[in-house]
């Protein structure tokens, strides 16, 4: 009880770290739904499309670290506030588009930087700092499921927007929900008032090149950094490729939008599933059996034809082991290395997985145009998806990582 007080100051961060990615979140998940109508209207193909949305996820991770080790020098509320500004107005230069350079400019490379400055690795950083050592697990499990419900409230109203008006008017409606990121991300930014705890003999305030130094000589890091990256193939693939694979089978064109809003409910019970796990069994080890367990319900799902009921059910699946990631790496991180340069770090880890990211959009979207389907795209997802959740979970179980070092 004493230790759930003691985040009672801390709520009005939490809360403002969690509205900012639940926004920035729930944003870029619905943009797979203006795909269709977007790529009609204005004369792109599926696979240009997906390719600015393969620039967004390669500049939110390139840039992932820098964001990380900004915060670091300038503070975290100049950084959040400049993403949420820049988020806007990549979805107000998208709205305006008559072709692939305004596509690939406002949908792709603002929109990737936005991400850099508001999502996962600075919103976990945030709750990290905000809260003792005791209840961070839970917390940023708790972070991460709030973070995930944007998907239940931009998915159906970006549908019933695009159904009514066309998709312009729809990815305007997603400006206008990014408009309370800038609120929010003032919120969050009191963090900054927030002192960090004093270096132990152990680990000192070093340098940021001193802290990647050692972030890429450690093992478990580079285990974890790897099986990251295949963990980003699936998800990209699916917030893209699923409506476009649901109009092929002749699926109502609202049960992707439906099927989106379930993964942004079940995220919500995942995080702070994962989160409650991770402050009691290894962290590393929970990571693998997402990653097994996620690649086999993609394939039970592509083996079968869709149906609304599978949809939906699949969805639940993913939705539940989607953002259960995020705890754990967070997690992870700061047990291994700390507080002090964890958005950085965690930034670096992160860019391995948009890297991930951008070859699961732009590999589906050019396989489905050079063969016609995506038989072949989710057949390598789910393979490589069951070699890195295997060696992830075999390495955690051989080689556990001292988890009293963080609590020392």
């Amino acid at each position: 009880m004493a230790d759930i007080r003691s985040i009672r100051p801390a709520a009005p961060i939490l809360i403002g770290a969690a509205v900012m990615l639940s926004l920035s979140m729930g944003v870029r998940q619905s943009l797979g739904l203006v795909m269709q109508p977007l790529t009609r209207d204005i004369a792109i193909s599926v696979s240009e499309f997906t390719f600015a949305l393969s620039v967004q996820n390669l500049a939110w991770g390139l840039l992932q670290p820098l964001a990380g080790a900004l915060v670091s020098r300038v503070g975290f509320r100049p950084v959040m506030l400049t993403g949420a500004s820049l988020y806007c107005a990549g979805l107000l230069l998208l709205a305006t588009a008559r072709g692939l350079f305004a596509v690939m400019i406002g949908g792709g490379l603002l929109i990737g930087i936005a991400l850099a400055c508001t999502a996962s690795a600075i919103a976990m950083a945030v709750a990290s700092r905000a809260v003792p050592a005791s209840v961070r697990s839970v917390v940023l499990g708790l972070i991460t499921g709030a973070g995930s419900l944007g998907a239940l409230l931009s998915a159906p109203i970006g549908q019933t927007l695009s159904g009514a008006f066309g998709w312009r008017a729809e990815v305007l409606g997603f400006c206008v929900l990014a408009l309370a990121m800038l609120p929010a991300a003032w919120f969050a930014g009191n963090v900054d008032k927030v002192a960090l705890p004093r270096p132990t003999a152990d680990r000192t305030d070093v340098s940021a090149r001193a802290a990647l130094q050692s972030a890429v000589a450690t093992t478990p890091f580079l285990v974890m950094t790897g099986a990251y990256f295949v963990c980003g193939l699936p998800l990209l693939f699916i917030t893209t490729h699923l409506p476009s694979y649901l109009a092929i089978c002749g699926m109502d064109p609202m049960l992707s939008a439906e099927a989106l809003g379930v993964i942004g409910c079940f995220n919500v019970l995942g995080s702070v599933f994962f989160g409650w796990a991770g402050a009691r069994w290894s962290k590393q080890a929970l990571l693998g059996v997402i990653y097994t367990t996620r690649s086999l319900g993609l394939c039970v799902y592509f083996m079968i034809p869709p149906t609304p009921l599978s949809t939906l059910v699949f969805a639940g699946v993913m939705g539940f082991l989607w953002l259960g990631v995020g705890p754990l790496i967070a997690g992870s991180i700061v047990e291994m290395f700390g507080l002090r340069w964890q958005a950085m770090i965690q930034g670096v880890a992160f860019m391995s997985h948009q890297l991930g990211s951008f070859f699961g959009a732009l590999g589906g979207g050019l396989l489905f145009d050079a063969l016609g389907s995506y038989d072949l795209a989710w057949r390598l997802v789910v393979g490589l998806g069951l070699t890195a959740g295997l060696v992830q979970l075999v390495f955690a179980l051989a080689r556990p990582w001292p988890r009293q070092l963080a609590t020392r």
